[in-house]
């Protein structure tokens, strides 16, 4: 499958936050529920995408929008499935806009997609300030990280619908408190939904699944 690779050059001008609206508008005109996932690097952004489209990808039709500052690694790893994927490069630029994501709209079979992921570019201090057009806004954390994040980067957490704790297979050999963790999460987004899973062995995905399956069907019957 050939990708799509948009090269953003320069800052693109204009009103976010209309432009977002316009996204969200089309993309609720074809009743796609669509996840904007954030997090620093690493912490499981493409595994998450990998491990959802394996679980669900025979029941409903999936598409994704990478965001990276360079390189088109993650949307090879999406594309060798047979999802419809765009890749689209920052140049530098350290979060999507809802520009960039209008043109990943341009170049996918919108009509043929029930769940459309964006996966932003890696980092914990801006992306959140950019609407997309999405109607989750989903932060994942993984325990390496360390449970003070939320401390250090609250606007993330608050803003945030969904939180995943990811790689918690890891836990017993780190010192990571989940009690604490959770504690700051619910004291900055007391509505958050929060999924600890790993990716790697599957711990705690059936919840996440469950909760996002019920979501696309709910988006199917408005």
């Amino acid at each position: 499958m050939n990708i799509k690779v948009i090269q953003v050059g320069e800052k693109i001008l204009g009103k976010n936050e209309d432009k977002a609206a316009e996204n969200k508008k089309r993309l609720d005109a074809q009743k796609i529920l669509t996840i904007n996932i954030m997090s620093s690097p690493g912490a499981g952004k493409t595994s998450l995408i990998m491990a959802t489209i394996k679980q669900l990808s025979k029941k409903y039709k999936i598409a994704v929008i990478e965001g990276d500052v360079a390189s088109s690694v993650d949307a090879e790893k999406v594309s060798a499935v047979g999802i419809p994927v765009v890749q689209i490069n920052t140049g530098g630029g350290c979060h999507l806009d809802a520009f960039m994501v209008e043109d990943g709209l341009n170049n996918l079979p919108l009509p043929n997609i029930d769940l459309l992921f964006i996966e932003n570019v890696g980092n914990l201090i801006c992306p959140n300030a950019y609407l997309l057009g999405e109607e989750v806004r989903l932060m994942i954390s993984s325990t390496p990280e360390g449970d003070d994040k939320p401390y250090k980067y609250p606007a993330m957490f608050a803003d945030s619908d969904v939180v995943i704790l990811n790689k918690t297979d890891l836990q017993p050999h780190l010192d990571f408190n989940e009690k604490a963790f959770r504690k700051v999460v619910d004291g900055l987004n007391p509505d958050v939904i929060l999924f600890p899973v790993s990716c790697k062995t599957g711990a705690g995905m059936q919840e996440w699944f469950d909760w996002l399956e019920g979501k696309i069907k709910e988006k199917k019957n408005k």
